[in-house]
């Protein structure tokens, strides 16, 4: 197996992860959490005092996620896992959320791919970084505000899925060190 075809197959193991973070995502909204309202999400702490959907950590992740499909697989399959992601995330959303889950999604995600996709080559660390905040920051306006007419639960929203982007950079870093070392970069 060449350099290449390890790259292409990482990028199909980041591709299945991807569209994994959507049921998990709409999972753990229903099930885990440390208060879980009735007819409403599970929510966790994510600050002193702030709690918001405990999904928002499998939407930060989709995020850096979709950002690796790209890198590894190119421009057509990080399009390509919006759409199905955009697909996949109208069939999970429960019917009232519908609209507002299938439009968060492709419009953050959109976000995202237009933030990263300038800055990839400047520096994948600040791009993974800055078209997360991009992605997350649209997926919690446009979600709550479509879903509830209501931007109350926008802090949660945002810290929460900041947190996933966060954590992710150090990974994001050494595959970068790791890509120059092999001449993948």
């Amino acid at each position: 197996m060449t350099a290449q075809d390890g790259r292409e197959a990482e990028g199909f193991v980041f591709l299945a992860a991807y569209i994994a973070s959507i049921p998990v995502a709409n999972w753990l909204i229903g099930n885990v959490g440390t208060v879980c309202v009735p007819q409403g999400p599970c929510l966790i702490p994510v600050a002193p005092g702030l709690m918001a959907p405990s999904g928002v950590l499998m939407v930060g992740l989709a995020l850096v996620l979709r950002d690796l499909v790209q890198r590894r697989l190119g421009i057509g399959f990080g399009l390509g896992a919006i759409v199905a992601g955009t697909a996949l995330s109208g069939m999970l959303a429960p019917l009232p959320l519908v609209v507002a889950s299938t439009t968060a999604f492709l419009l953050s995600e959109l976000a995202d791919f237009a933030v990263y996709t300038p800055l990839q080559k400047r520096g994948l660390v600040l791009a993974v970084l800055l078209s997360g905040i991009a992605g997350l920051i649209a997926d919690s306006l446009i979600f709550l505000w479509l879903a509830f007419g209501s931007l109350d639960f926008l802090a949660g929203q945002i810290v929460g899925k900041l947190w996933t982007v966060l954590l992710a950079l150090p990974v994001i870093a050494w595959l970068r060190r790791r890509d120059q070392r092999l001449g993948l970069a």
